[in-house]
């Protein structure tokens, strides 16, 4: 499939910056942000799945764009908290939070879980629409859940501050954006689409 131009739709200037970087390092075109288009409507997730959520986005923003569009849905798995927040990572205390209330909401529930039981899993599902293709891919890490903040949060990215992804000592928002790109949800989600682009 030969494009020359792509729409990363996230209002995430975190999700935004490690998807560019990524995307025009492999595939080499040029890639804009919704900000770039002057383009400020949010599409409001009613999605049950990360699937759902991610195509319906991409088909929302291509509708506005009329540029090819890829958009992803994410989020936070933890087995301690029965799989929450999950597909509702972004408005887990029942609205739209900001970073500092979804990380504090996340230490204060983890309080008294011991180390042994911190397992979780990040999830990332890419979705592509160019108006008449579809393509939609999956990508997950599992590591551990930290028991306080232990860097600067990202901005949009406020879980990475207290997730060991498996293998590492550090929490991913630790990793440059290249080492994070190598092994993250994201990073991984983003590899299969890049495939089917090519």
């Amino acid at each position: 499939m030969k494009i020359n131009k792509l729409l990363i739709a996230t209002h995430n200037q975190g999700k935004f910056k490690e998807s560019q970087v990524k995307l025009s390092k492999d595939l080499g075109i040029e890639i804009v942000s919704l900000a770039d288009l002057g383009i400020i409507e949010d599409y409001k997730e009613t999605g049950q799945t990360y699937e759902e959520n991610a195509m319906a986005k991409a088909k929302f923003y291509y509708n506005l764009s009329k540029i090819p569009t890829m958009a992803d849905d994410s989020g936070l798995s933890v087995e301690a908290l029965g799989g929450e927040p999950g597909v509702h990572s972004r408005t887990w205390p029942g609205y739209t939070a900001t970073d500092e209330e979804l990380l504090q909401m996340l230490l204060d529930k983890m309080k008294d879980v011991p180390a042994e039981k911190r397992s979780a899993k990040f999830v990332t599902v890419v979705a592509f629409y160019d108006g008449q293709e579809e393509l939609i891919a999956r990508g997950e890490q599992l590591g551990t859940i930290a028991s306080q903040l232990i860097c600067k949060m990202d901005k949009g990215l406020p879980y990475s501050a207290v997730f060991y992804p498996d293998g590492y000592d550090k929490v991913f928002s630790e990793l440059t954006i290249d080492q994070k790109n190598a092994i993250s949800h994201r990073g991984r989600a983003l590899e299969q689409i890049i495939k089917q682009l090519k």
